[in-house]
């Protein structure tokens, strides 16, 4: 039996705003990928900007959250569909919801800062396509924080590498998983400096391209 189409329409909204940001950071696990998007955002916070962070970790307790998660409350045949691990097309649809998410951000006129380790091209690639397709070129800046994966293995934050390298986690980016670097990223961090002057690079490139507003460009 085939299935029916969905019956969908774009809806074109009444007021029209002007479009914000999203800023993609993206790197190794204990990269430190968040660290920097905080230090962004509290600092946008205090020019007066409009920021929000989404963080990769933050967002698998909600919107993303795994079948473990969704099974108490929903039950297993929900949470089977509808949970997400950390597979290929797992991580796949974790990027493509939260592109959506982050993109409703940007027409909002906010600054969405994403902090996701989102290791495959081709993802990170679509949600570009998605944010800029409904705006402009520059409404979507990778940022991407390279910090030697020795380095995020003496971090280990989470005890993660630690973890992966005695098999106890299977599929970890950068051990048994691959981690596929941006071609041309808007920025590129040495992720072996100083938080500050990370975050000073970000809203610097943000300030080049007018995405701070006369209010906060100075």
């Amino acid at each position: 039996m085939s299935e029916e189409k969905t019956l969908v329409t774009w809806h074109e909204q009444t007021v029209k705003r002007q479009r914000g940001c999203v800023v993609w950071f993206t790197g190794l696990s204990g990269s430190g990928k968040s660290t920097v998007a905080n230090c962004v955002d509290a600092k946008l916070h205090e020019m007066g900007a409009g920021s929000v962070v989404l963080d990769g970790d933050n967002i698998r307790h909600g919107l993303n959250a795994s079948p473990e998660l969704l099974s108490p409350v929903h039950g297993d045949e929900f949470a089977k569909r509808f949970g997400l691990g950390f597979g290929a097309q797992d991580r796949e649809e974790n990027i493509r919801r939260i592109g959506c998410v982050a993109e409703i951000f940007c027409s909002s006129g906010m600054l969405a800062l994403t902090a996701f380790v989102s290791p495959y091209r081709d993802d990170r690639n679509r949600v570009r396509k998605t944010v800029t397709e409904r705006g402009d070129k520059i409404d979507f800046v990778e940022v991407f924080v390279d910090t030697p994966i020795e380095i995020c293995e003496q971090r280990d934050p989470k005890g993660l590498y630690k973890k992966a390298r005695a098999g106890e986690i299977k599929g970890f980016t950068g051990i048994d998983a691959p981690y596929e670097a941006p071609d041309k990223p808007e920025v590129h961090l040495a992720g072996d400096q100083p938080v500050e002057n990370l975050a000073d690079q970000v809203i610097d490139y943000l300030r080049s391209i007018g995405k701070l507003g006369a209010a906060v460009a100075e």
